[in-house]
């Protein structure tokens, strides 16, 4: 099956999980655009720091043309929605920013995360969404780190459990873990 035919499928949810700097953003982007589709990025990241700022300069330097761009650090529900669409393709970066953000706002991540997965069963547009694994390494030392990396495990559970592919990529190589 060749990868545009891979999207042809209404609705259809891919997950890409790896580390940070492991490859997972751009490994999601050409999937994107191998679909052929009109590719929509949806942002999470918020600029804190100049560091950050650098990190979005560069996601953004690699999608310089044919992207619809929309920021939606905390309203990802929302976003979907609006760039659902035919013929159109949406690339989530990332999960985790999303769940940080969240957590910031006080929001209640469960009830967030259900009514995220509810938003998936009623897209037309197939969706990629790329998210940092956190659950690798040692546990936090403290109450906030280990209550992101708890939300994050679970919202990576309750995702993987129904997209139609999951990706894991280390050091820049694809795993296909579903699908």
């Amino acid at each position: 099956m060749s990868a545009a035919s891979n999207f042809e499928t209404k609705g259809r949810v891919t997950l890409v999980l790896g580390g940070a700097r492991s490859g997972k953003s751009t490994f999601a982007e050409n999937l994107v655009l191998k679909s052929g589709l009109s590719p929509h990025y949806i942002a999470t990241a918020q600029i804190w720091d100049d560091e950050m700022r650098a990190r979005i300069d560069m996601h953004k330097e690699r999608r310089t043309t044919g992207w619809t761009n929309i920021e939606a650090p905390d309203d990802l529900e929302a976003a979907l929605l609006e760039a659902d669409g035919e013929n159109h393709i949406i690339l989530v970066d990332c999960l985790t920013l999303w769940v940080t953000n969240l957590m910031m706002g006080q929001a209640d991540i469960a009830a967030r995360s259900q009514t995220l997965r509810t938003v998936f069963s009623d897209m037309k547009a197939p969706v990629v969404l790329v998210s940092n694994e956190v659950g690798l390494g040692i546990v936090p030392e403290n109450d906030m780190a280990r209550a992101f990396r708890d939300h994050a495990g679970r919202l990576h559970q309750e995702i993987a459990a129904m997209a139609d592919e999951v990706y894991f990529i280390a050091a820049g190589l694809p795993l296909k873990m579903k699908g």
